[in-house]
């Protein structure tokens, strides 16, 4: 016999027989309603602990992912009449030319943990809103009082995209880069002060006078850092434990606790001109010296982009470091360079004729095997002709590394603090990409050993083939013959500077070459807007706040726990019915002793005694 039991406020039980689903019909109607009520109580019960626990578990989970998608596929058009959007705009002044980036962000969730969600405006045919303008602002170093005639175009277009009763709480920042810095701080004054004059008279953005500025290097590799880890969402929290995580000592809290939070990802970056590479140092640093410790001030970053100043979980320590003359197309001609005045100076002392004609080229190990190439200095011409060995042009470009034998540095001698290879992640930018994908097609994952034997593979093929090659397409479409021809030397470049400057082991496999990320250039401009607006949430959370505390039914904390609430509901609604079952059960059973006893007096005979109830 199956045995039900129920201790609640009213004891009871019945049993259920073996023989079989007859039985069950044969129930009396109080036990097919307790049956009911049970079975529904559980129901509901597992729907509240299991389905509800699951759907709101998967809510982070959906959170994480919601973004990384949205990042690929959310290329609707902004909605310009939604009140809860904001905007900012973000004014790029290079060397070249002056681009404006348009972003904007909803309206902050009222979490004090939680990052704005920033993404790119877009207008109504999708595209990004972006403008760009030629020359470069430093060309107006000798007239500076036209820098704002100059920027008005830019300005327009977004006072166009932005919605009109949205100008006057729109930051605007103009943030000046590479071609500023070289001019003296007397031109830079008189230009910042035309715009910071004339801008106001014309627009109605938020634009005051920390809004326009001069960036340094290390200032624009932080912010290209926080662009990248916002894109691949490593400034959101997780309970995944499939979720990367590294140890964090906050600086300036070492009597407390380390964090422990996701991982975030450093960046290189070479271009033409220079190299760069940042990361996050999680823990506290040591120095070899006094003078290192100098260095090393100006080349670590320490930031919070939580908008609240006394939490800790957004602060970031980042190593940022630029070197100039590092970048494919200075580092190639820094070689050449030296290829020429160490050749001319062999021919004086040796009587030899190297280089001077075709005929006699000199055998250049960075060069695919046959391809000729021709080096002019002063009116001279050196001539060159490859033989595609790239373990010898690997040697030969080792010493312009520059490296030094004191602990802990990398290019040039520089200040770099260790990086833990076992628990980091690294992208690799522009040339990192372009290197691996473009003509040797294996852009993405990184493998040394894959790396160097297709690099030596290209080297050593001849130019004839590999120029029958690119007419037939194999190669990346933007792929050119100055990209098939200087191949050799910039793939043994990367490689030097990456596992001999930086200082990466060969088995290194956290690297990452990519063009972008999601689908999209992540530009240094993100990462400005968002530690710049880092403390507006602040507005949202305290007016938040102060709806709450002027709401006296939402102060129970009990409200918010639906999980306590809907069990306790659940308790005392089965104890209620098990109760009023028990007191029908006494009801009857009083009855039916009441009716025998009447039944006795009829027939005469003494009363028995009958149990009652307990």
């Amino acid at each position: 016999r199956i045995s039900i039991s129920c201790l609640l406020p009213a004891s009871w039980h019945f049993s259920i027989s073996p023989v079989g689903c007859p039985r069950v019909f044969n129930t009396t109607l109080r036990q097919i309603i307790v049956i009911g009520i049970l079975a529904a109580a559980v129901s509901l019960l597992y729907y509240s602990l299991v389905v509800i626990r699951n759907k709101y578990g998967r809510a982070y989970r959906d959170k994480r992912f919601h973004r990384y998608l949205a990042r690929v596929t959310d290329t609707e058009a902004t909605d310009t009449n939604n009140p809860n959007l904001n905007y900012g705009i973000v004014v790029d002044c290079g060397s070249s030319g002056s681009r404006i980036f348009v972003y904007c962000w909803p309206r902050h969730n009222g979490n004090p943990h939680d990052l704005l969600d920033i993404k790119q405006m877009r207008d109504k045919n999708r595209k990004p809103v972006v403008m760009k303008i030629k020359p470069g602002i430093s060309e107006f170093a000798s007239s500076p009082e036209k820098v704002s005639d100059y920027i008005s175009p830019l300005l327009s277009f977004a006072a166009e995209h932005v919605p009109r009763a949205k100008h006057k709480e729109t930051p605007l920042y103009i943030l000046c880069t590479a071609g500023m810095r070289i001019l003296p701080e007397s031109q830079q004054k008189a230009i910042l002060e035309d715009l910071l004059t004339d801008i106001p008279v014309h627009f109605d953005f938020l634009f005051s006078d920390s809004h326009a500025e001069v960036i340094s290097g290390k200032q624009e590799g932080v912010y290209a850092w926080i662009g990248i880890n916002f894109v691949l969402g490593r400034f959101e929290h997780t309970d995944d434990e499939d979720e990367a995580i590294v140890e964090v000592h906050v600086p300036g809290s070492e009597n407390k606790e380390a964090i422990f939070r996701k991982r975030t990802v450093g960046i290189l970056d070479m271009g033409g001109v220079s190299t760069q590479i940042a990361y996050e140092v999680p823990k506290t640093v040591s120095f070899a010296s006094s003078q290192q410790e100098e260095v090393a001030k100006n080349l670590l970053a320490e930031f919070n982009l939580g908008c609240d100043a006394h939490q800790t979980e957004h602060v970031y320590r980042v190593y940022v470091a630029t070197f100039l003359g590092f970048g494919g197309n200075a580092a190639r001609q820094r070689y050449e360079d030296s290829l020429f005045t160490s050749t001319a100076l062999k021919n004086r002392l040796l009587g030899k004729h190297t280089g001077v004609t075709s005929d006699s080229p000199y055998l250049d190990p960075c060069l695919p095997l046959d391809a000729q190439d021709e080096i002019q200095q002063n009116g001279q011409i050196m001539y060159l002709r490859g033989t595609g060995d790239f373990n010898l042009c690997r040697e030969i470009i080792q010493p312009f590394m520059n490296k030094t034998n004191e602990t802990q540095t990398s290019l040039n001698g520089v200040y770099q603090p260790a990086v833990h290879f076992q628990n980091s992640e690294f992208y690799g930018f522009s040339e990192f990409y372009y290197c691996t994908e473009d003509v040797l097609r294996m852009g993405g994952d990184y493998n040394a050993a894959k790396f160097t034997k297709a690099a030596k593979d290209y080297c050593a093929t001849k130019w004839s083939v590999l120029r029958e090659r690119f007419d037939r397409g194999l190669y990346a479409s933007h792929a050119d013959l100055h990209r098939l021809k200087y191949q050799c030397f910039k793939s043994a470049w990367m490689y030097e500077v990456f596992h001999s400057g930086f200082s990466f082991p060969v088995s290194y496999s956290n690297l990452k070459t990519a063009l972008q990320v999601y689908d999209k250039e992540v530009q240094w401009t993100l990462g400005a807007i968002l530690y710049r607006t880092r403390f507006l949430p602040l507005r949202d959370i305290q007016q938040e706040n102060f709806r709450a505390s002027h709401s006296h039914w939402r102060s129970f904390s009990f409200v918010y726990n639906h999980y306590l609430f809907f069990v306790c509901f659940l308790i005392v609604l089965l104890s209620i019915l098990l109760y009023l079952l028990r007191l029908r059960r006494i009801h009857r059973r009083m009855l039916r002793n009441s009716s025998s006893t009447s039944l006795w007096i009829e027939e005469g005979l003494p009363p028995q005694k009958i149990a009652g109830p307990l």
